[in-house]
């Protein structure tokens, strides 16, 4: 390639780069479509809103002279992480609180934040009264999950689930609990050296040995030497509720689960 060449090839690119910034540059800030975020997110969030922000900022957003959290544009979060960062961090001079929200309620709060002007699924978060008496009857999830102290141990303990996973990715897990299942929860099948089956949820593992709690709850040790077999099942032993709840109890199941903060 010759020097006239290469200095051609270099403004057209210039010229590109040029083009792709005052594209970005003109984007109004925190202009979103509400298909970047998960309705079962901005249901939640808008829980959140009534209950920590409506208050100064009011339903309809426009509580604040010249802040318009529905239809303006957002100077100061202008990307969802700027955003995090105004809500955990406040803005002392103008009189905003900083808000020590969890990972679930900040995920939620930046979705509706995002979708004031866009309308939840009116099932995508039911009652958590409701839900409550769904997960103790119809889903009969007390027969492997723990919360705050009631339950056995066989399935992960959610007294804290709320705090610790989107309402989009709960949802999800009630919908596929297979193809959501996180590697450490999958069941596992060990038979030791004299031949014992042993069952059920792998609670820790390192290179030399694994903890287990077995269907009986019982918490046990094994070396790995010492085992004819270790298998992992990616198979969840948990239902598909999508096919067990009508989805309105789906939504009031979901509820009560973000309502347990621990």
């Amino acid at each position: 390639m010759d020097l006239m060449t290469r200095r051609k090839l270099v403004r057209r690119l210039a010229t590109g780069a040029a083009i792709c910034l005052a594209a970005v540059a003109a984007a109004p800030a925190g202009a979103q479509d509400h298909t970047d975020y998960e309705p079962a997110d901005i249901a939640y969030g808008q829980t959140v809103y009534a209950r920590e922000c409506a208050v100064c900022h009011a339903e309809d957003g426009a509580g604040i002279a010249g802040v318009d959290l529905r239809n303006g544009p957002l100077r100061r979060g202008a990307t969802d992480r700027g955003l995090r960062q105004v809500i955990r961090l406040g803005i002392p001079e103008s009189g905003m609180l900083a808000f020590d929200f969890d990972a679930a309620e900040m995920t939620g709060i930046v979705a509706y934040l995002r979708n004031m002007n866009y309308e939840a699924d009116a099932v995508a978060l039911g009652d958590a009264g409701r839900g409550r008496a769904v997960f103790a009857g119809t889903g009969d999830c007390l027969r492997c999950h723990r919360v705050g102290g009631e339950g056995p141990r066989l399935a992960v303990d959610l007294t804290s689930i709320g705090a610790r996973r989107a309402a989009s990715a709960l949802r999800r897990t009630l919908l596929d609990p297979s193809g959501t299942m996180r590697p450490i929860d999958r069941p596992i099948t060990l038979v030791t050296a004299d031949g014992e089956t042993v069952t059920g949820r792998r609670l820790n593992e390192d290179t030399y040995t694994v903890q287990v709690i077995d269907d009986a709850g019982r918490l046990r040790s094994f070396d790995k030497a010492d085992l004819q077999r270790f298998e992992l099942s990616a198979e969840s032993p948990m239902p598909a509720y999508g096919d067990l709840l009508a989805p309105e109890e789906l939504a009031d199941l979901l509820a009560y689960l973000m309502s347990l903060k621990g």
